[in-house]
């Protein structure tokens, strides 16, 4: 559904959604490197929702042929090995679909090869098979990997297909991948009309789901939310025009769909979930024909444009396809509510180092987190706040760095540079009202802890302003507030952690003044709020060295806090964010770095339960939401 220059139509796009032709994303699609027949390292894209020929978008980091896998969230495209001439390797390349240019490397497959068809959802890409010619023979593999696409990194083995295949294709929805047809030899001989599946969220083996309605191998694939099908391939008398359908939940025998422009094989497949595009192929010769199909529709397909160049075994990847569940992500500008629920959690310590990474949910809503962008410099023990549109990164780890970042909530990307703190911050506690963000600085140096407390006027960049001091110089604090009142509780020092609550009114400056104790003492632990409920999750402790304790206080008031319940695992370097109503805890080591989200009802008390899962694991980084008690005004 387009919507340029129109009013919103909430009627049509829930009719839509209901008659599954709702499409999301940007309605792109890429086509990326291929044969023509020498390798190319050029990268099309065009706008799926109107015909016409592709442009140029950028280009691959080398030439890559020979049926590289593909994969796409909302924010980058990845090709994933191919044959980059003279000899096939193994690296993952990256391209930012917002701005093009040139790819840089993301990570290594398990193996050397080619011929690898694939499939994503939100967090995970999906590859199935590979030819392998560095390896004996048969020179192929029934390998499914599996790729992390939030963070750079190393792909790791996903299982097995029943049966080794290569030069078929992938399609799927976002719980669901499938794999189609292909050569069950190297020389592209052994024709089949296999289909198998796998969860994408689990591990394991992928097991036989249905068979095509004819065996073909040099096939491309998309599909609906639905329905998965087929394109084109060469079957034992010769290349196809052939378009077949399958349905993605019931199993059973595919049905021919209808017929594309050109009889061709290898060429690739693309979606929205609503429209298919097919683009280049051979016939034997390459060709630049890129055809497209409405899928709720049977019928045969359109001419739609040409590519910029002939090619074939190109990899093709967009931002719309059926695997990518926008549900938990409002899209940007008219349908993006502030104040509705987005979490931002940027940065952090994760299982394989410092990110840079952003990720997002919604609080309103239970499941996974997955890609929003990047910060400016990877950094974690930083200090998270928000305004209603931006949340705020305050310092961090890098070298206890002054640098404030800032990215929209409305559009998915990249943070930016706001302006710096008056001291370096590192495990810094950080909190806001309406109008200014807050932050407790903690350690400002080796050895140093600090009592200095910053603020900014969030609405306009620019560097922070001395507020005030803590009551004692410490870091780890939890921070929690309401529209009017700040809260700093517990937190350590060089020489032990602290029972003490702190508090600050956010709209004056001054020193920060005792609240009340903490049950016990506590340092590490996750802070969140309803706006009148302030919440403290797990944390370290002297005894047991990690804790599950929750503990509320009422904002407004003074006094100790009260237990609240437990987390579902003790956990510290926790954090916290929250509407209203709803509270969640993200992360944190046990002492193993975890990626759980748990949630809680802030006006009750209770045990927290399982909410899903972070896109990897993450302890110390900053949270922030649109909706917090602090903007509760």
């Amino acid at each position: 559904m387009s919507n340029s220059n129109n009013i919103w139509d909430i009627k049509n796009s829930y009719n839509q959604r209901r008659a599954n032709t709702w499409s999301r994303g940007s309605n792109r699609s890429w086509t990326a490197g291929g044969n023509t027949p020498g390798n190319t390292a050029v990268v099309d894209v065009v706008s799926i929702l109107s015909t016409g020929n592709a442009v140029d978008f950028g280009d691959l980091a080398t030439h890559v042929g020979n049926a590289a896998g593909m994969a796409a969230n909302s924010t980058r495209g990845f090709t994933m090995a191919g044959e980059a001439a003279p000899a096939y390797y193994q690296k993952i390349t990256a391209m930012t679909l917002a701005s093009g240019g040139v790819s840089s490397e993301y990570g290594n497959m398990t193996q050397t090869g080619g011929a690898r068809y694939s499939h994503n959802n939100n967090t995970r890409a999906l590859t199935f098979g590979a030819y392998t010619p560095v390896t004996p023979s048969p020179y192929m593999s029934n390998t499914i990997d599996s790729m992390t696409m939030a963070s750079a990194g190393n792909v790791v083995d996903f299982g097995d297909m029943a049966q080794a295949r290569v030069n078929g294709c992938g399609y799927g929805n976002s719980t669901k991948a499938f794999s189609a047809g292909g050569s069950t030899n190297p020389s592209n001989s052994g024709y089949s009309n296999a289909i198998e599946v796998v969860t994408i969220a689990s591990t394991g083996n992928s097991v036989d789901y249905a068979d095509l309605a004819e065996e073909t191998i040099g096939n491309s694939g998309c599909s609906s939310t639905t329905s998965g099908y087929v394109m084109t391939g060469s079957t034992g008398s010769g290349n196809t025009a052939t378009v077949l359908h399958n349905d993605l939940s019931s199993g059973g025998a595919g049905s021919e769909f209808g017929d594309l422009s050109q009889a061709r094989d290898r060429s690739t497949g693309t979606d929205n979930s609503v429209i298919g595009v097919n683009s280049g192929g051979r016939t034997p010769s390459s060709v630049n024909t890129i055809d497209f199909f409405t899928m709720a529709t049977t019928g045969n397909g359109s001419d739609f444009g040409d590519l910029t160049q002939a090619r074939f075994y190109s990899a093709g990847f967009d931002d719309s396809n059926s695997g990518l569940d926008y549900s938990d992500i409002q899209r940007p500008s008219v349908n993006y509510m502030p104040g509705s629920g987005r979490v931002l959690m940027l940065g952090g310590n994760r299982a394989g180092g410092d990110r840079n990474t952003i990720d997002t949910y919604n609080i309103n809503t239970f499941g996974n987190s997955f890609d929003f962008g990047d910060l400016v410099q990877i950094t974690d023990h930083n200090g998270g706040c928000a305004s209603l549109t931006r949340a705020f990164s305050m310092g961090g780890v890098n070298s206890s760095t002054t640098i404030i970042q800032a990215v929209q909530f409305a559009n998915q990307g990249n943070a930016f540079d706001f302006g710096d703190l008056t001291i370096g911050s590192d495990v810094c506690a950080s909190l806001n009202s309406t109008t200014r963000g807050i932050n407790a600085a903690g350690y400002a140096a080796p050895g140093v802890y600090s009592n200095i407390i910053d603020y900014i006027t969030m609405a306009t960049a620019g560097n922070a302003s001395d507020f005030g001091d803590l009551t004692v110089a410490r870091a780890d604090s939890a921070p929690m507030a309401s529209s009017t009142r700040g809260i700093f509780a517990g937190g350590e020092d060089a020489s032990n952690r602290k029972n003490t609550i702190d508090y600050i009114t956010i709209a004056s400056t001054g020193n920060a003044t005792d609240f009340g104790d903490t049950i016990g003492t506590v340092a590490e632990a996750g802070g969140l709020s309803s706006g009148v409920r302030g919440v403290m999750g797990g944390g370290s402790a002297p005894s047991p060295s990690v804790i599950n304790v929750m503990a509320y206080v009422t904002i407004a008031s003074t006094g100790n806090m009260t237990d609240f319940g437990d987390l579902t695992a003790a956990a510290a370097e926790v954090e916290g964010s929250s509407t209203p109503v709803r509270g969640c805890f993200m992360g944190g080591r046990t002492p193993s770095i975890i990626n759980t989200i748990q949630y809680i009802t802030i006006a009750s008390t209770g045990n927290a339960i399982d909410f899903g899962d972070m896109s990897e694991g993450s302890s110390d980084f900053a949270a922030a939401s649109d909706s917090n008690g602090g903007l509760q005004a």
